[in-house]
């Protein structure tokens, strides 16, 4: 985790620093907004950006967004400076975090932005294969191309990739080729001096010198040009690159993770992506499968994204209800896993009662979500019972038990005897269970009226 602190290190930022370091953060300190900048335009890149509020928030938000730095940035100040953390907000920070310091609150910001970076979930036996292949061959230093359709889970693969290499503890580099215009596009990867164009008012390390060290993601790289795809390949063959403007060639030492949506050996055919640098880039390819073909990553991920989102939200984690889980399971998700996510994401938000139910999973527009096939009522049960059966295959008896107990308490409204009938055991033997459940943190669904009903 790379953390920029931005102001006077005096007192409680100072404090804040301290805490940062030692949850294993690497901090870089700026006095102002502008040192900020060049510290960044000089390749010194962050994942994480705390200001205090005594500072332009706003003057710094515009600076990264118009040098397209893609930075997370909190606010932090003194706890009553209420006027200060609202305007920081309304700016665009993403948090703001009151001082004195609290080392959890802290502690907990950069476990959110590690944890974005990291959340690669899996059960389905297609999915296992690629992992598996995926971290085999993450301690060669050989490139690697991923594919797979938009939304399937490409990025997240290349960071497991990373992190399981040699490279783990040196920065990882993310460049999506197709959301960055043709013009910037070299600059933003290779860097410029200063002068090199009009608007080049200071030298700016590019990507492929941030990322020395470490790793290189080039996301959606058949987006590139013909031209720029040229230089690419010098600079993976020979391990140099030439800034915009510069006079001699730059030494990097980088490892280059690519991904696309497409089948680069058609685009290869097509003219528009050149032969000699797919040789270069696919030494090892991993094929993500759709979300379509590994249905028992469906409600695996379902219920990931049900818990993240909840703490999020600051909202209590709800189970899904047996109703929404064979929705979902039935569910198309042509955007796959990012689609997915946007559901549960609104399905966490729209929720009422103790339990996510289907009515909260909703297509966008409000409408009902669309089933994967237009097959007859009885023949789409059984492929969800099929497909619910399987997201048990890999998880122990202990783990599916609670769940089962779970669900059936949240079904009878929290009513203990009920749910003792319903599961064929003893009231104490679900009230030990309960018990066990609450001391290892897990919700239990209260009674209504709020007296357990015996």
């Amino acid at each position: 985790m790379r953390l920029t602190i931005v102001g006077q290190l005096k007192g409680q930022l100072t404090a804040a620093t301290r805490i940062a370091m030692d949850r294993g953060a690497a901090v870089t300190h700026a006095e102002t907004v502008d040192q900020a900048m060049r510290t960044l335009r000089a390749g010194r890149g962050a994942d994480l950006i705390m200001v205090d509020v005594a500072l332009d928030v706003r003057e710094l938000i515009a600076g990264l967004e118009a040098e397209r730095f893609h930075v997370p940035v909190v606010a932090c100040g003194v706890d009553n400076d209420a006027r200060a953390a609202v305007a920081a907000i309304q700016s665009g920070a993403k948090e703001y975090i009151p001082l004195p310091p609290d080392p959890e609150l802290i502690a907990a910001v950069l476990a959110a932005v590690a944890d974005d970076q990291r959340d690669l979930v899996f059960r389905d036996p297609a999915m296992i294969a690629v992992v598996q292949l995926a971290t085999q061959i993450a301690g060669s230093a050989a490139s690697v191309l991923i594919t797979g359709e938009s939304g399937s889970g490409k990025e997240m693969l290349a960071r497991h990739v990373h992190q399981k290499s040699l490279r783990a503890n040196k920065p990882f580099v993310s460049v999506n080729c197709a959301a960055i215009p043709e013009q910037l596009l070299e600059s933003e990867l290779f860097g410029h001096e200063k002068g090199a164009f009009t608007g080049a008012s200071a030298r700016r390390i590019g990507k492929f010198e941030e990322a020395s060290g470490g790793t290189l993601l080039l996301d959606e790289i058949s987006e590139m040009d013909v031209r720029l795809q040229a230089k690419l390949l010098r600079a993976l063959q020979e391990r140099v690159i030439d800034r915009v403007g510069g006079s001699k060639p730059v030494p990097v030492d980088i490892r280059v993770i690519a991904t696309s949506n497409r089948v680069l050996a058609d685009e290869v055919r097509r003219g528009t992506f050149r032969e000699d640098l797919l040789y270069r880039l696919n030494v090892v390819t991993l094929k993500i499968p759709p979300l379509r073909d590994r249905p028992s990553d469906i409600l695996e991920l379902a219920t990931h994204f049900a818990k993240k989102y909840a703490v999020a939200n600051g909202m209590p984690v709800r189970p899904l209800s047996a109703e929404a889980r064979a929705q979902i399971a039935r569910g198309r998700f042509p955007g796959n896993v990012r689609e997915l996510e946007n559901t549960i994401h609104r399905a966490v938000l729209l929720a009422s009662g103790p339990e996510i139910g289907a009515e909260a999973i909703l297509s966008p527009d409000g409408g009902p979500m669309a089933p994967a096939r237009t097959a007859d009522a009885a023949s789409r049960a059984a492929e969800t019972a099929e497909m619910i059966t399987r997201s048990f295959v890999g998880r122990t008896v202990a783990d599916v038990e609670r769940e089962l107990i779970l669900d059936t308490l949240g079904h009878t409204q929290g009513n203990r005897t009920h749910a003792a009938n319903i599961l064929g055991i003893s009231i104490r033997t679900l009230r030990n269970k309960l018990n066990q459940y609450d001391e290892e943190g897990y919700a239990i669904t209260p009674p209504q009226g709020g007296v357990a009903a015996a």
